[in-house]
């Protein structure tokens, strides 16, 4: 007989709504989050909820309106509609539940409703393709928090990182098909940024440079999550028939100098200033459009970039509701069996 099983699909999250109130609460619960900002407990405190929350929180609202839809955050609403699809595809011992690391609907409401069906497996399947302690990492800890105060613990199931799963790279593929990439001067692959700190704990002896994880996977760097970037993007790169040369990988949303290089802001800008014209910008660490991608890249980037003498950059879509998409996620859970 197939187990019942819970599919908890897991996406980053977003705020309630676009007010300073919503923001600053998303804010809080976001970067109090050790895995998020790894300094010691006090000085995190005393970091996040005295100087970068009350000064950040008005204008990340200002930002997050240009953001918001008559239906709501698109962060939300595209998770929604792939765990709908995916609930589609899957066979009726299986049920699909989404929750969002943080604000709503949260991880402990959406395990309580698991825990209620009387689940014999819970699969736990996070929505970020590249594994990072701040995001897989988190989610993972969060669902260990909330279950092993259970009396009773089901089989459960954890999918650590995808980002060489064949539907995956596919579904960004199909995705770069809607455009004549040949239009295009430069593609970048843009991810979101880390702490160099955090990347470089994955090794326990060196640092990225030591394990050439800008140019190959190998078993010492296959955690890493700027290795998995690269990896990401020559997989879709060659997909697409991009040769190296017409590509770069970088990264976005950094808060400091520290943080993984090269920055997405700087390329856009050094691209105008060799005169190039058209970019086109994927961003393969997210798998919804949300906030760093339709405002970020798509409004952002390209001020930024006609400031300088460029005139278009052109944001890939997230894979969002595309069906291979669906049938990756589909694929992932019919790989663990039942």
């Amino acid at each position: 007989m197939k187990k019942k099983t819970a599919v908890l699909l897991i996406n980053l999250g977003t705020p309630d709504g676009p007010s300073v109130p919503h923001v600053r609460s998303y804010l809080s619960q976001f970067l109090n989050d050790p895995r998020v900002i790894d300094i010691p407990w006090l000085l995190r405190k005393l970091l996040v909820n005295l100087i970068i929350v009350p000064f950040r929180a008005p204008k990340s609202a200002a930002v997050y309106r240009q953001l918001w839809t008559p239906e709501g955050s698109p962060l939300l609403i595209y998770s929604q509609k792939a765990a709908e699809l995916l609930q589609q595809q899957l066979p009726e011992n299986y049920q699909v539940f989404l929750a969002m690391r943080y604000k709503n609907p949260s991880i402990p409401d959406v395990l309580a409703a698991i825990s209620a069906g009387k689940f014999e497996r819970i699969i736990v399947l996070p929505m970020f393709p590249q594994y990072a302690s701040a995001t897989t990492g988190s989610a993972h800890d969060e669902v260990m928090r909330v279950i092993r105060k259970w009396w009773v613990v089901p089989e459960v199931v954890f999918v650590g990182q995808y980002y060489n799963h064949p539907s995956y790279i596919e579904a960004f593929v199909a995705r770069g098909r809607q455009y004549q990439i040949d239009d295009y001067d430069h593609v970048l692959f843009s991810y979101h940024g880390l702490p160099e700190r955090q990347v470089d704990k994955v090794h326990v002896n060196g640092t990225c440079a030591d394990y050439n994880c800008t140019r190959e996977i190998n078993a010492d760097n296959q955690l890493c999550y700027r290795a998995t970037c690269y990896e990401t993007s020559r997989r879709i790169a060659a997909g697409l028939g991009i040769p190296d040369e017409r590509y770069t990988v970088c990264f976005q949303s950094r808060l400091d100098k520290k943080w993984l290089t090269p920055f997405s802001d700087d390329v856009v800008i050094d691209c105008a200033k060799r005169g190039m014209k058209k970019l086109l910008v994927f961003s393969p660490a997210f798998t919804a459009d949300c906030l760093e991608t339709i405002v970020e890249i798509g409004i952002e980037y390209q001020h930024i970039f006609k400031e300088h003498g460029g005139e278009k950059v052109q944001l890939v879509e997230s894979l969002n509701d595309h069906p291979v998409w669906i049938q990756c996620l589909k694929e992932l859970v019919e790989e663990l069996g039942d």
